[in-house]
């Protein structure tokens, strides 16, 4: 969950690492430092700040102050130790021979530290970083300051996940990473202003200056010059790596005149809606022969196991509902923290399908891993191209998302839901359980999705006036049935992680059974109501509410214009088919969070105590 960046080259590192930080700042921290080798002493230069990346901007001049033109910088998000500047990386060994930046948790820090101070070594800080900054010091000490060994008897010894971003003082032309488990890209500079070699923990902070990129995978070390990139695997071999080609448009990991990246991700979803399908649809018709997922092996699946994190698990959910209604398939819907933790028999001709926006998520790639390992098939939607669950799967289902820099998903869960219709529409044509007709006429209604978003995007004012009402709300409450259970979960978790509002979600069904009795006169309360079957059923729970004081706002399709009766405020959606209704209505509550939000004065990009990509259990 912490940010990494690494730079060789003949510019001056410490701007360019700064603003490599900057374009990692959603990922979440508590403070930052840089570390870079002094160009005229030699020595490695060390500056640390907490908080804000803009107090360790003003505390080296905007990096100006730190002189060499090769570097390390990160953003630490407090696991191990409180934050603090004693705490903060880079960490260093007492000579200050050896220097690094972490990313991940070493689970045997404690084991390590007392090994450590038999042979002498003092700590100054409560992380587990230091250990490893000691105990590489130890090991390039015992190996003749051999660097390839040295990591490689590191990764003997230390358990848990790791992505380290390394300087060797008497190496001073040489960067070296290393990763285990946490992300990690390295890239050879196409821009002749800024000539050098790149390491970071994705690939926002290196796409201005490089189109390809290399992936590091498990134990496997990467040695940067300033013109070149050299890797090994833990067996001491050379590795010829091919790289990956990044395909995002480098605008679109810049706010572009909005005042967040929040709503502009809000306003970029009828695009990765639209390309998304695109992806997919070809002549009319899905055509999913990219991943592998023929026909024969749709047929023959009786299990599904969707297993996710987060907002992916909302996607998860609803993706439940849709895939049950169009086939005959049984599924099963997981958090990935719990699913690889459970005594689970999984059946035979099954699929474990993985959510994740970034590839990286700890649990999901957990979860993944136990599918593998137990003989299973795996599915990976992910939007980042080369991540490490894409590249485990067995198919997977890019989204076209595009960089997502928010830390509240919003195009990248809509591009989710997109590929989990198509997955279903094609299974459910596959098995026959829908006519090929049938099948056309759902994706031409998916197609018309991404118009009917930007109609709900253009009523955006009606709810912000509304959210200015609550800005000072201290609980909310969003209920529905079926599907609309599923949106309101979403919806409940758009208001809580970035309003700081205590928000829940509730099958409308359960109010009866405890939930009624928490709402007082004035609590919110949103009803979503887009399923024709069970808008009557969820009307009535929105009455129960009402006669007990709650202030009842209404989330309907277009012509459901009787529920005004019972409500104090309506937002309509259009019409679809109604499997797809959640593209549509997730909508007004992305912006509902957002505009409480922006009421109460916070950060809405980057919320406290969350991170984007969460990379350690």
């Amino acid at each position: 969950m912490c940010g990494i960046v690494g730079y060789n080259g003949t510019v001056q590192a410490a701007p360019l690492l700064l603003e490599g930080l900057s374009k990692l700042e959603y990922r979440g921290y508590d403070s930052a430092g840089l570390a870079v080798v002094n160009d005229k002493t030699g020595n490695i230069d060390i500056v640390k700040a907490k908080g804000r990346l803009k107090i360790l901007a003003e505390k080296t001049d905007d990096g100006r102050a730190m002189q060499g033109t090769i570097g390390i910088g990160h953003t630490r998000w407090a696991t191990h130790g409180e934050p603090s500047i004693a705490n903060a990386h880079p960490h260093y060994s007492d000579d200050r021979q050896v220097v690094l930046v972490h990313n991940g948790i070493i689970e045997n820090y404690v084991q390590l530290r007392e090994k450590l101070e038999k042979n002498g070594y003092t700590f100054y800080s409560e992380t587990d970083t230091e250990v490893a900054a000691k105990l590489i010091h130890y090991y390039y000490q015992k190996y003749d300051h051999n660097p390839i060994e040295t990591l490689c008897r590191m990764m003997y010894r230390v358990r848990g996940s790791y992505s380290l971003g390394i300087l060797f003082k008497d190496r001073p032309g040489e960067l070296y990473a290393v990763r285990k488990d946490s992300p990690l890209v390295v890239g050879v500079s196409e821009d002749e202003k800024h000539p050098g070699t790149f390491i970071a923990s994705d690939v926002t902070p290196i796409m201005k200056y490089t189109r390809h990129v290399y992936y590091l995978d498990n134990y496997e070390i990467a040695c940067l010059k300033s013109d070149s990139i050299d890797f090994w695997n833990i067996d001491r071999e050379h590795v010829e790596k091919e790289p990956v080609e990044v395909k995002w448009d480098t605008q679109a990991a810049e706010k572009s005149g909005y005042e967040h990246f929040m709503i502009k991700e809000i306003h970029e979803q009828p695009k990765a809606v639209r390309d998304t399908i695109n992806a997919y649809v070809k002549d009319g018709q899905i055509d999913l022969s990219e991943t592998g997922l023929t026909d024969d092996f749709l047929k023959s699946l009786d299990q599904l196991y969707i297993v996710a994190c987060g907002s992916a698990y909302h996607v998860g959910v609803a993706a439940r509902y849709v895939i049950e209604d169009l086939t005959s398939i049984h599924i099963e819907v997981d958090l990935a923290s719990e699913f690889r933790y459970r005594n689970l028999k999984l059946r035979d001709h099954s699929l474990v399908i993985i959510i994740s926006q970034s590839g990286e998520t700890a649990d999901s790639l957990a979860a993944l891993r136990l599918a593998k390992d137990k003989g299973v098939p795996t599915l990976a939607i992910v939007n980042v191209i080369g991540s490490t669950i894409a590249r485990e799967a067995d198919h997977v289902m890019y989204t076209l998302a595009g960089p997502e820099i928010a830390v509240a998903t919003t195009k990248a869960y809509s591009t989710q839901l997109i590929a989990t219709y198509l997955f279903a529409v094609e299974a459910a044509r596959a098995r026959g359980e829908i006519t090929q007709e049938k099948a056309d006429e759902m994706v031409t209604e998916m197609q018309t999705l991404p118009e009917k978003i930007e109609r709900v995007l253009n009523d955006k004012d009606r709810i912000q006036w509304f959210a200015a009402k609550f800005a000072n709300a201290k609980d909310m409450f969003f209920i529905g049935r079926g599907l609309d259970y599923a949106i309101s979960l979403e919806g409940s978790l758009k208001m809580k992680e970035i309003s700081y509002i205590h928000s829940e979600a509730y099958a409308a069904g359960e109010l009866k059974h405890g939930t009624i009795s928490l709402i007082e006169k004035g609590t919110l309360v949103v009803g979503v109501m887009t399923q024709s079957k069970l808008f009557e059923k969820t009307r009535s729970n929105m009455v129960e509410v009402g006669s007990r004081g709650g202030y009842l706002m209404g989330l309907t399709t277009y012509g459901n214009y009787s529920i005004e009766d019972t409500v104090n405020f309506t937002v309509y959606v259009p019409k679809t088919d109604e499997h797809f209704m959640t593209s549509l209505a997730v909508i007004p509550l992305q912006l509902l969070g957002y505009y409480v939000s922006c009421a109460k004065g916070l950060d809405v990009d980057k919320p406290r105590n969350l991170a984007k990509s969460v990379t350690v259990e």
